[in-house]
């Protein structure tokens, strides 16, 4: 329980305040894109209303009209009695209509709002910078596009709609007593700024905690997702039980959270109620003695205590809604804080487009860090001519992936410019940039669907004959061939039916249809078996021709034919030249080379090689 509350008390230092007004203004704002719906659906609030007002009044004109009046014979009090309770059928069946009117009319509004949040907080995630994504959990994302927007939606199509009713009905109640007595309406408004007062108390505690409570779901949603993508690892590792409890954990702080905060709305209720009761004693005294005293007659006072329920009513509909509206105000802040994220560098009012690239890169004085941390790449100044294959090597953490990840803009440097045919990648189109480049990560990850899916994930124009040519430059065509329906096997979530190597096979096959000028293999064959690589080597061979290649990679037997080698060692270029000059100048390359295939008999490393080569190694051992 211990670990349970502290999670929890994390969770509410994590939440930080914000305008509630202007969250509210701007949620709203959803609404005003349909004017004519709003205000048919004010109308059919004021019909509603009419009957929360109008039947009291009825009732008590009845009682003193029609049963307390002298004089009168039975006939006429109960033709008189009939005419009332006719109209005040027809009273209540037209709140009735108003009432269901209203709620048909914005409900159908709210799921609009919802569909519409919902398409632009997925099409911001497709623009978010890889770096943001990498420090927000998917769970966590999963959680704000699903449950965030669920209690808005809900908010917006039922709650709010119900409290706007609540006031107008509450209105013309007030309007109604005080047109009936204004002594009596005076002594009931007595306890209206109390009401007010606690409803204040009770909404601001409420808030506080509903907003820890919408960042515990979304941990947990990130732990769940994390431990389901995991479960292999964990097993391997015998972490099932030490996952268990840390999901334990963020799961007690989300019920922890949602207690407290339902704790707090569930005490508004009977506070509203109390004070129902207790103005209903207020008027059902003073009505008493005034009608003892003969100022009053029985039917108003009859009027009054009815009015106060329809008064109290209505509060007590305003208490939900502060319960749905402390919610949805928390759940809103974690959907604009997500709108409200920079996109992927977007393009500037001005970029080119500069149609087919011919590929040649270049890197002039680039400095890279993630965020406020040191610097993973420094001052690093390379040229790469169109159609040449550089391969990049180093030890882990050398900053090898992020030097490729700056070609097609998936990060800034904060210093130095990264150049594609002379141009500025920050002032060209991202669209048209990243469609001349092809990229192929270590892990390829595929799609639900079937394998021709997936191969023309980036071109879904191309034909069944492109599809397996590409298919068959990489050397995929044969065991695609032999599965049940070939091109149109369906692979499941994440390729899960097929080795690690046939994955990464679709991957390249995906990356040739494309047709790229500038191909990017992160790792490419380091998931695949020697047999397997060696289909690969033959198939990239056909691939690279005539294309930039930037290739990264811990085996170095796959990159000995590359045009240049480039060292990288704690994000700065160490050494540059082809697979014999690096050799022949025994420097760090040297130094790689001969740790990795054990060929060196030399005792004179010197201890910057040796730390690189250890580095290397480890690498291959977890490979």
């Amino acid at each position: 329980m211990h670990g349970g509350w502290q999670r929890l008390a994390e969770l509410a230092d994590r939440g930080t305040a914000t305008d509630r007004g202007g969250t509210l203004r701007r949620l709203l704002g959803y609404l005003s894109a349909e004017p004519r719906v709003i205000a048919a659906t004010f109308a059919l609030m004021l019909l509603g209303a009419s009957g929360q007002a109008l039947g009291p009044l009825l009732i008590g004109r009845a009682i003193d009209r029609w049963l307390e009046a002298p004089g009168l014979d039975l006939a006429v009090r109960l033709g008189g009695l009939d005419r009332t309770m006719m109209i005040l059928f027809g009273v209540y069946v037209v709140g009735l209509v108003g009432f269901i009117g209203q709620l048909l009319l914005f409900g159908g509004l709210g799921q609009r709002v919802l569909h519409q949040v919902r398409s632009e907080l997925f099409a911001k995630v497709s623009r978010l910078p890889l770096g943001f994504l990498d420090r927000v959990g998917s769970g966590d994302l999963q959680s704000r596009l699903v449950s965030d927007v669920d209690v808005v939606a809900g908010f917006l199509s039922q709650g709010l709609i119900q409290s706007v009713g609540a006031v107008m009905g509450l209105s013309l109640v007030l309007v109604v007593m005080v047109f009936a007595s204004p002594l009596l309406a005076g002594i009931t408004s007595l306890s209206l700024p109390l009401t007010w007062l606690v409803t204040r108390w009770f909404a601001r505690r409420a808030r506080e905690r509903y907003r820890t409570a919408r960042a515990a779901i979304g941990d947990v949603s990130s732990s769940l997702q994390e431990d389901l993508s995991g479960v292999r690892e964990a097993q391997a590792f015998a972490r099932t039980e030490h996952n268990v409890e840390a999901f334990a954990a963020a799961n007690r702080a989300n019920r922890d959270a949602n207690v407290s905060a339902v704790a707090v709305t569930s005490a508004f209720t009977p506070a509203i109620n109390l004070l129902s009761a207790l103005a209903t004693a207020a008027v059902a005294g003073s009505g008493g003695y005034l009608v003892l005293a003969g100022r009053m007659e029985v039917g108003v006072v009859v009027s009054f205590v009815l009015w106060v329920s329809a008064l109290f009513r209505p509060l007590q509909q305003l208490s939900t809604f502060w319960t749905q509206a402390q919610a949805a105000l928390a759940a809103s802040e974690r959907v604009f804080e997500l709108l409200d994220q920079p996109e992927d560098h977007a393009d500037p009012p001005d970029a080119r487009s500069v149609g087919r690239l011919e590929g040649a890169i270049s890197f002039e004085g680039v400095t890279f860090a993630y965020g406020a941390d040191e610097p993973v790449l420094h001052d690093i100044n390379l040229a790469i001519p169109a159609g040449r294959s550089v391969a990049i090597v180093g030890a882990t953490g050398a900053g090898k992936t992020t030097l490729v990840n700056l070609v097609p803009r998936f990060y800034v440097a904060q210093e130095g410019v990264v150049r594609v045919d002379g141009h500025d990648v920050l002032g060209l189109r991202a669209r048209e940039l990243r469609r001349s480049i092809g990229l192929v990560p270590q892990e390829g990850f595929l799609f639900s669907g079937s394998v021709r899916d997936n191969i023309a994930y980036g071109r879904p124009e191309a034909s069944q004959a492109q599809i397996e040519d590409a298919a068959t430059a990489v050397g995929a065509h044969g065991f695609i061939q032999a599965m049940a329906d070939g091109y149109e096997t369906d692979l499941g979530e994440r390729g899960g039916t097929l080795s690690a190597g046939q994955r990464q096979l679709i991957s390249l096959a995906r990356a040739a249809l494309t047709d790229p000028r500038i191909l990017i293999l992160d790792e490419a064959t380091a998931a695949v078996d020697t047999r397997t690589e060696q289909v690969i080597q033959r198939g990239l061979e056909r691939l690279l021709a005539g294309r930039t290649a930037l290739v990264i990679a811990h085996r170095l037997s796959t990159i000995r034919g590359a045009d240049e080698i480039v060292v990288l060692d704690k994000g700065r270029i160490v050494e540059r030249g082809d697979h014999a000059t690096l050799l022949a100048a025994e420097g760090a390359y040297a130094a790689l080379y001969e740790a990795q295939f054990g060929r060196s008999t030399r005792t004179d490393i010197a201890p910057e090689r040796a730390e690189i080569s250890i580095g290397v190694v480890d690498l291959d051992e977890d490979a």
